[in-house]
């Protein structure tokens, strides 16, 4: 059943860590059936229920699944080979647009921020230590008007490590595991490796280029999802931005669901000139959450996050037992980014559009279907999805595999625009074109 891999232990840690290695190392592939409980606890020399411990250990990590007669097996995606695994080295000589980065060139210079921060907090009365405000002030002003402006409704503020620190918290505040969560697919990888990181049950919702489709979210939540996470828009990996009939639709299904939790990842704010049309409130419990990677640098490690009192109190609560705080110098950083306007968003947006509307255009011209309607990626639908990588890294164009952001959705690759030039558009497409070959219009949902 194990083919050489033996599993040992004498504890429940022990065995789980055993197989934990395996999975971790090759040894153990996904989807490979694990001995039942019985038998390896004969084989171990323990209790059946020590065994039945380091299982539940192991589900609860998203390692294994167990689907009761049927046994237990290892994911088909486990937590410990994580999506960004699946990814293409760039040789020299590869052109790299797979790792979905904004443009250095059009984020803001931190340093005199970052020190217009330092000088700041030096006058602090708490000078950067122990006992200050978790969220400063001003951001907090700052991030509410510009909140405010976008329809986001009134609640509490917070402020994480990014977004996905923010969804992780929002997530373990209310959920336990076992318990069912709604995710686009395709969809951000990351998340998808976090869901079953936390030992919850991902529940693929297909989308178009308005984002969720609302049936596929009204079946998540009939069958049983207890949470749902949605991207307002610059969808990763395919552009999708939820317009307002759109929104209006999803607002109508979470309105007769009132007790899922919502998560909604505006990401793309400060990037993307398509107006917001936020689904938030539309629940009893839900979270809004707003990060400063794209437009100011993923290293500032900052996002905002506001929604219902119950569940930002939760976060704040789970972490000042944690981490505390993050860092007010970061904080600070952001204000003085944000109060002299160190980027224009529209310039920045039209940027990011004129690229990535250019190559789908350029696609479409040869012939290939591409979606990307907002953001820095483009997702073009594929038959073969290993055989177009290897063709376009051949070609000197290194992609994303679809794999990394797909549930049950159809094959695909993934194109980040960010750093591609006018005379790059063309040529990139041609490769495309020719990797792709004949393709079907079909949605990617």
């Amino acid at each position: 059943m194990l083919g050489e891999y033996r599993i040992i232990g004498r504890r429940a840690s022990e065995i789980a860590a055993s197989v934990e290695r395996g999975v971790g190392s090759g040894a153990l592939e996904p989807g490979q059936l694990l001995p039942p409980m019985r038998e390896l606890a004969e084989v171990l020399g323990v209790n059946p229920n020590t065994v039945a411990a380091a299982y539940r250990t192991l589900r609860e990590r998203g390692i294994i699944e167990t689907a009761g007669r049927r046994g237990s097996r290892v994911l088909p995606r486990p937590v410990s080979t994580a999506r960004g695994a699946l990814r293409v080295e760039a040789p020299p000589g590869v052109r790299d647009v797979s790792e979905g980065n904004p443009d250095p060139a059009l984020l803001p210079p931190l340093e005199e921020s970052l020190a217009a921060a330092a000088r700041r907090n030096r006058h602090a009365p708490h000078h950067g230590l122990y006992g200050g405000p978790t969220v400063e002030p001003e951001l907090a002003r700052l991030a509410r008007a510009a909140l405010d402006a976008d329809g986001v409704p009134p609640g509490p503020l917070a402020v994480t490590s990014g977004s996905l620190d923010a969804i992780e918290r929002v997530l373990s505040a209310h959920l336990r595991p076992g318990d069912r969560v709604a995710v686009e697919d395709p969809g951000w990888g990351n998340l998808l490796d976090l869901v079953p990181a936390l030992g919850l049950r991902p529940v693929p919702v297909p989308v178009d280029d308005d984002g969720p489709l609302p049936a596929g979210v009204a079946g998540a939540v009939a069958a049983g999802a207890r949470a749902i996470v949605v991207t307002a828009r610059a969808q990763n990996p395919t552009g999708a931005a939820i317009g307002a009939a759109r929104a209006a639709a999803l607002r109508d299904v979470l309105a007769s669901s009132p007790g899922t939790l919502l998560i909604e990842d505006d990401h793309g704010h400060g990037i993307v000139d398509l107006p917001l049309h936020p689904l938030a409130g539309s629940t009893d419990r839900w979270a809004f959450v707003r990060s400063t990677a794209k437009a100011y640098g993923p290293d500032l490690r900052t996002a905002v996050l506001t929604g219902d009192p119950v569940t930002v109190d939760r976060v704040a609560g789970r972490q000042f037992v944690g981490p505390g705080w993050v860092s007010r110098l970061l904080q600070l950083a952001v204000v003085d980014l944000w109060t002299k306007e160190a980027i224009d968003p529209a310039e920045v947006a039209a940027a990011y559009d004129g690229r990535r509307d250019a190559l789908v255009a350029a696609l479409a011209r040869l012939g290939v279907v591409a979606h990307g309607r907002s953001g820095v990626n483009v997702w073009v639908p594929v038959a073969d999805e290993t055989g177009t990588v290897a063709r376009l890294l051949h070609a000197g164009w290194a992609v994303a595999p679809g794999a990394r952001f797909r549930i049950a959705a159809p094959p695909a690759v993934r194109l980040t625009v960010s750093t591609l030039t006018g005379d790059d558009i063309g040529p990139l497409a041609e490769a495309v074109a020719r990797a792709v070959g004949p393709v079907r219009r079909r949605s990617y949902g």
